[in-house]
């Protein structure tokens, strides 16, 4: 875990068009739910984990975690689910200064990834940190201060777009590079179809 107060928020909330529908984060990786391997390597990094997810919260029962819908009417995106783990944090973890998001379905995101947006970040809690990989942004998984929320929420409600960029271009923000050394797997790879799914479970065995 990191010596700054942050909580994590699993972004679970997406509709898995290419996957049939459903909940793909619940597929099994490696004999478990691919969501257990995700919330495992965030919890080792933050010091609280919050699940945002619409519908039913009792089909996450086993994980023991809280379920937090998005606070915004209809799908609204990845930003919906980020302020709900920034509501989250700021109601139940109010030492908290920001909320590392991770996505649901990208099981080998970096064991360090909290550490080194933290680095990024420098000494300014207020500044947003997204990751970056071999010239990529990775838009779902950065550091986002408890403060944005309420400008997060405007920006949502009254703005004309949802895309992630455009809200963090408002404030200070920074990039993490995560670029991996050459020959290296992306550690951003996310689980779309039935064949990332099989690459997934063919990487799992490799790595274990």
């Amino acid at each position: 875990m990191t010596s700054a107060p942050l909580a994590g928020c699993i972004l679970a909330g997406g509709l898995a068009r290419r996957m049939g529908g459903g909940d793909k984060t619940l597929l099994p990786l490696a004999g478990a739910p691919m969501l257990a391997r995700v919330i495992s390597r965030l919890e080792r990094q933050v010091g609280a984990v919050v699940l945002n997810a619409n519908g039913e919260p009792a089909r996450f029962a086993e994980f023991g975690l809280p379920v937090v819908a998005d606070p915004i009417e209809g799908f609204a995106g990845p930003l919906a689910g980020i302020l709900a783990g920034l509501r989250w944090a700021r109601a139940h973890h109010g030492e908290a200064q920001g909320v590392i998001s991770v996505a649901g379905d990208t099981p080998f995101y970096p064991a360090d990834l909290a550490p080194r947006l933290l680095e990024a970040r420098g000494p300014d809690p207020e500044r947003i940190v997204l990751a970056r990989s071999d010239g990529h942004m990775h838009p779902v998984f950065g550091y986002w201060p408890v403060s944005v929320a309420d400008s997060l929420e405007r920006f949502l409600r009254e703005g004309t777009t949802r895309k992630v960029l455009a809200f963090v271009d408002l404030h200070p923000n920074t990039a993490a590079d995560f670029t991996p050394e050459p020959g290296a797997a992306d550690p951003f790879f996310n689980i779309n179809t039935p064949e990332d799914l099989d690459a997934a479970e063919t990487r799992a065995r490799d790595e274990a």
